[in-house]
């Protein structure tokens, strides 16, 4: 009887280990865009309550490269925090995971400092936020 059961719990092993990445994968959703320009050195995205909460965020850029100077988290709670230091992302790039300090938070918006002197395009900036 055993030698009956054993492909079936093979099988079973075999379809968990497939289901398990996909049950870990982050389920990332667009909060909003904006594209930036020469003509300032920052941007906001505008999020607000009825989005939800995150516990990270991450940024894509498509159009261009853009050099993010600053990341600035501006909370529904009034707090704001500072998430990351300069790093350069070329068009068809994203930030790494940016985490969001603290349990599960609601974004008021997002406040992005970019260099303004290597834009040569207007690219287009898209802020995703994971549960």
């Amino acid at each position: 009887m055993l030698k009956k059961q054993l492909p079936w719990v093979f099988g079973a092993f075999f379809v968990l280990a497939l289901v398990s990445p996909v049950a870990n994968a982050k389920h990332w959703v667009m909060l909003g865009t904006a594209h930036v320009d020469k003509s300032e050195d920052h941007k906001t995205i505008h999020v607000g309550s009825e989005a939800g909460q995150f516990h990270s965020i991450q940024l894509r850029v498509t159009g261009g490269t853009v050099e993010f100077q600053r990341v600035i988290v501006h909370f529904g709670d009034g707090s704001k925090e500072e998430l990351a230091d300069a790093e350069r992302v070329r068009s068809g790039g994203k930030t790494r995971e940016l985490n969001l300090p603290g349990e599960r938070r609601t974004i008021d918006s997002v406040e992005l400092r970019y260099s303004k002197e290597n834009l040569d395009t207007r690219p287009e900036v898209a802020l995703y936020g994971a549960r």
